[in-house]
């Protein structure tokens, strides 16, 4: 072959080797701050025995892992939220510092961003299985070991059902965190809550729109979103939030909008675990505190409606944590009411203060 020859081959092999490279450094590169990104789990074996196909979970992550990949805070979802939702609360000022942490802010089962009965393409609808905060824990689990490939993660935080979730974390998997931070959060459900979790169940079962789940388009569930509303705050929060020559609008659009755009099956799914939340998993509490190896921060409202303090206090005490009262009447909203009591004191306890 003419030297020509070899030289178009060289050029030709350096353009594809060049072409190559281009693709693979395009595939290495890291999504954008805060971008969805998905784990694709296969099978979700849950602790009833049943298990959820094509197991899918939703998240985003800021900030950078540090070289012995020990700067991890796993964050996720409340009831009803998603991931995008915690993007307003990660930041220098706000819960956790991403030039500090890597924080993954997970989508909990349910949400309709990760696997629920509203994206299932092989367990629609009410087929979809029932699941608990533990199957969170487990799915959240496997994302931080299959996917993301840690070994341990620095802190797991999460406010409200993610506050179940963080308790969950500290019994079901005590030697892979060095500390949780459940913020209006519970260990397990008083009376109290489960009327009100009880009550938005019969509400939404009972909505003719409903359908047994079998809707064509997700129903707004006026009644479910009063009496949601009724306890997320306090009463005296309300009144002087919602003034009486307001009322008429204000009860119309919880009809007209109600729980929208959340699902319907979603919905229930979440509730449902919630109702079923136990971080001892029928057992002793006094057990399910022994497994603790983390340093824990207990975020309460003490005026909260929605999720009683009391078992989060109670278990606080028993494993000898630190706690944060936060006392307004915003009630279930006061971590947003009092951010600026809370958000310093929980980034201080992640720098170890």
């Amino acid at each position: 072959m003419q030297k020509t020859g070899y030289r178009f081959l060289a050029a030709a092999f350096l353009v594809l080797l060049f072409l190559g490279g281009s693709f693979l450094v395009s595939r290495a590169t890291p999504p954008a701050p805060g971008a969805q990104q998905f784990a694709d789990l296969g099978i979700c074996a849950l602790a009833n025995g049943q298990q959820i196909t094509g197991c899918r979970l939703g998240y985003r992550t800021w900030g950078t892992l540090n070289a012995d990949r020990s700067n991890a805070v796993l964050f996720p979802t409340w009831f009803s939220g998603n991931s995008s939702d915690i993007a307003g609360l990660v930041g220098a000022s706000g819960l956790v510092d991403p030039s500090r942490y890597f924080v993954i802010a997970v989508d909990a089962l349910g949400d309709g961003v990760s696997s629920s009965p509203s994206n299932s393409a092989t367990q629609p609808g009410p087929l979809f299985p029932a699941f608990t905060t533990r199957d969170m824990v487990n799915a959240e689990y496997r994302l931080a070991t299959e996917t993301l490939h840690l070994k341990h993660l620095h802190a797991v935080m999460g406010i409200s059902m993610g506050g179940m979730q963080t308790f969950e974390w500290m019994v079901n998997y005590p030697a892979f965190l060095d500390e949780a931070i459940p913020i209006v959060g519970s260990t397990r459900l008083t009376g109290y809550d489960l009327l009100l979790w009880h009550s938005e169940e019969d509400a939404l079962r009972a909505d003719p729109a409903w359908r047994a789940g079998h809707y064509a388009q997700s129903p707004p569930l006026g009644a479910v979103q009063i009496l949601h509303q009724m306890n997320l705050t306090t009463p005296a929060n309300y009144a002087r939030t919602h003034p009486p020559e307001k009322f008429a609008a204000d009860y119309a659009g919880y009809f007209s909008k109600g729980i929208q755009p959340f699902d319907a099956n979603d919905w229930l799914a979440q509730l449902e675990a919630m109702i079923h939340h136990d971080a001892a998993h029928g057992g002793s509490l006094d057990d399910a505190a022994r497994q603790v190896k983390a340093r824990v921060l207990v975020v309460v409202a003490a005026q909260d409606h929605m999720v009683n303090p009391k078992p989060a206090l109670d278990f606080a005490a028993q494993i000898g944590a630190k706690t944060l009262v936060l006392q307004s009447d915003c009630g279930h909203l006061s971590p947003g009411c009092e951010a600026d009591k809370l958000d310093p004191a929980v980034r201080a306890f992640l720098d170890g203060k």
